[in-house]
Order: structure tokens, then C-alpha cells, then sequence
């Protein structure tokens, strides 16, 4: 049996858990017994499907929504409703990790986009300084001066920067995720555009001899806010990748499927970016050394490789009980 033939076997099945999970999330006290004992069959069956998906077809996009669709039963069928703040802890600290493991390729591809805009602007003003004024705008390259960096350490207002670069980031994640829609192309062109400036700016840096002094103000919050930007940009990227290649599903439930997918994968990186801005708002610009700043930087790093780790943990613990229940 082929995935094509797999698919059109059970789809109805399928679809009737689904509509059933709905009415049970919804009306949980309007549901008989009789709806519960269909549920459960319907339930036991998905979960074997799942099993034969996983052994048989397991790149398939099939695959992906059975392991969501069980694991959603499973979660209401053996389960109390849990409560908002118990939803949230779930998600941020099990359901995003998992999104973020099921989608690395494109997050990767996202990471490896913005390389690409950074190399290419950073060798141009390495081979030509005077390039600063065609790669960045107008505005930006008239205000950069690599002799003033760090003349105004703990004279700016924290708060307000903090603010300012959160919002400005957040509508960055948000126009790249939401570049999907456009089959990925302003997606890509984000991605590559954002990489551009920083290439340039760190390139005008190590003109001046100054490269250790500008990574030590980008890497505090860089570390972060870049991760979640790739985040955001392989969110976009996986739901354009879908609506070109729909596979054996059309493109409006292409569309449905990866948007809800991606919106989890942008509302992931929201405390991200909170925690970026409040580095960058007033741990980049405080009067310490420099020494200081990348110790930040690092404490990031082994913050987000915890927090991955840890989450991957807990998404295998629940992945074995699924299978001991199945």
C-alpha cells in the first residue's frame, strides 16, 4: 500500500475523530456514552494508523497529522480539561519544542538564507567600504560611526529601547511569517535582506578594526532574537513550501493545516523576543565590559540548548506513554 492509498483508506476516520475531538474540547457534558465509546474506537484505530505511518511512511506529511491528531485525542480521551495556565506551561514547555523538532529543516534553510545575504553584503564592504552606502539605507549608514561605539554606555532610556526594538522585531517575525501566504517568497526575501545589514555593518566594523567590540553589542541579544527570527522565517517558509507543493492534499487545506502549525511556531517566539529586547534594552547598551557582554551571550546559548533539551525530553516521555496506552 502506497501513502496515496493509505490516506484514502482511513481519511474518513480521520475526519470523524477530528469533528468528534471538537465536540468533546466544546460540549464535554453533552457527550453520551455512546459518543464516548466511538471516540475511543476511533482513537485506538488513529493510533494504529499511526504506528503503520510512522514504520512505512515516515517523511510523510501524513505522518505529522496522525502524531497531532492522536496525541489531541489521547490528551482529551485520558485527560482533564486542563486549565489555561497549565495549557500555556504545555505548550511552551512540550508542544513548541516538538513543532520546532517536527520543522527544523526549514528553520535551518531560514538560518542559512540570512547567512547567505550576510556573507554576500560582508565581503562587497570588506572589498569596498564605500559599498555601505549602496547596500544600507540612507538613514542608517549616515548614523553609524564605529569610533563612537559605546560612547553612550548607560546614558540611553532602557525602557523605552527595550520597547521600541521588541515591537520592531515582533512585526519582523510577524511579516516573515505571515510572507508564507506569497509561496515563501517575501519570506525569503526578508530573511536574506535582514542577513544584508548585518553583514554590512559587521564588515564596516572589522574596517575599522572594531569586529570584537560590535559582536560584543550584537551577540547578548543576537543569540536569541536570531533564533526566533529563523523560527518565524521557517514558519513562513514551511506554509509556502506547502501551498507550492501540496502533496496529496489540496491547496486550501494545505493552507489551514500549515497556518495553524505556523501561528504556534510564531507565538512560540514571542518570549524570545521579549527576553532579546530587555537584553538589548539594557544589558547591551549598560556601561560593562565587553568581557560581560559575551558572558551573556553565552548564558543564552546554554539557556536555549537547555530549554530545547529539556523539552525533547518530556515530548519522548509522552510519546512512550501514547505507545503504552495504544
Amino acid at each position: 500500500m502506497n501513502v496515496k492509498q493509505f490516506v484514502k483508506q482511513h481519511r474518513d476516520e480521520w475526519k470523524q475523530l477530528e469533528l468528534l475531538a471538537v465536540v468533546l474540547q466544546k460540549k464535554r457534558n453533552n457527550f453520551s456514552g455512546t459518543d464516548i465509546n466511538q471516540f475511543n474506537r476511533l482513537y485506538q484505530k488513529a493510533a494504529q494508523n499511526l504506528s503503520y505511518s510512522q514504520t512505512y511512511f515516515p517523511n510523510e506529511e501524513v505522518t505529522q497529522y496522525l502524531n497531532s491528531l492522536v496525541s489531541k485525542s489521547h490528551n482529551l480521551l485520558y485527560k482533564d480539561q486542563m486549565t489555561s495556565v497549565k495549557q500555556i506551561r504545555y505548550f511552551f514547555s512540550t508542544k513548541f519544542i516538538g513543532l520546532l523538532l517536527e520543522q527544523w529543516k526549514f528553520i535551518i534553510v531560514a538560518m542559512l538564507l540570512f547567512t547567505l545575504g550576510a556573507a554576500g553584503s560582508f565581503f562587497s564592504v570588506v572589498n569596498d567600504p564605500l559599498h555601505i552606502y549602496s547596500i544600507l539605507p540612507a538613514e542608517m549608514a549616515q548614523g553609524v560611526d564605529p569610533e563612537q561605539l559605546g560612547s553612550s554606555d548607560g546614558n540611553v532610556d532602557s525602557s523605552l529601547m527595550s520597547a521600541s526594538i521588541m515591537t520592531n522585531n515582533i512585526q519582523v517575525a510577524i511579516l516573515a511569517f505571515a510572507g508564507g501566504v506569497t509561496f515563501g517568497l517575501l519570506t525569503v526575501y526578508l530573511l536574506i535582506y535582514n542577513g544584508i545589514l548585518v553583514g554590512a555593518l559587521a564588515a564596516l566594523f572589522w574596517h575599522y578594526g572594531k569586529s570584537y567590540d560590535f559582536w560584543a553589542y550584537i551577540v547578548p541579544h543576537g543569540m536569541i532574537e536570531l533564533t526566533a527570527i529563523f523560527i518565524a522565517g521557517g514558519a513562513g517558509l514551511l506554509m509556502g513550501y506547502k501551498l507550492f507543493v501540496p502533496g496529496n492534499f489540496t491547496r486550501g487545506f494545505q493552507l489551514k493545516q500549515q497556518a495553524k502549525r505556523s501561528v504556534q511556531l510564531l507565538l512560540g517566539t514571542l518570549p524570545l523576543f521579549v527576553l532579546a529586547g530587555i537584553i538589548e534594552g539594557f544589558i547591551t547598551p549598560a556601561a560593562i565590559s565587553l568581557e560581560a557582554k559575551y558572558a551573556v551571550a553565552f548564558l543564552t546559548v546554554i539557556g536555549l540548548i537547555l530549554y530545547i533539551a529539556i523539552g525533547r525530553i518530556k515530548l519522548m516521555k509522552n510519546q512512550t506513554i501514547r505507545d503504552f496506552d495504544s
